[in-house]
């Protein structure tokens, strides 16, 4: 499990990008980079990391299923992904 702290700052970068969205698509589409860098940092789409869901692990992330690698296989184990099932050959 992630420290609370760590998916917290995820999530609030994720409102900030929301947030500035528009405006940055405007400034960029207008050149004006100096009124750009005066935006806040994290409302750039770059800074955000993917994290599992589930756990909140930056590491091993799955991004169709949205969750890390752990906690895709406990899902998977449990039949709780549907169409994954445990390879046999």
């Amino acid at each position: 499990m992630a420290k609370k702290s760590k998916v917290v700052k995820e999530l609030k970068r994720q409102a900030l990008v929301e947030k500035y969205a528009e405006k940055r698509r405007e400034l960029k589409a207008k050149g004006d980079y100096e009124a750009l860098q005066k935006l806040p940092r994290d409302s750039s789409v770059t800074r955000l990391h993917s994290r599992c869901l589930v756990s909140g692990r930056p590491r091993g992330y799955l991004s169709k299923y949205k969750v890390s690698r752990i906690v895709f296989r406990e899902l998977a184990h449990q039949g709780r992904i549907p169409g994954v099932k445990k390879a046999s050959w």
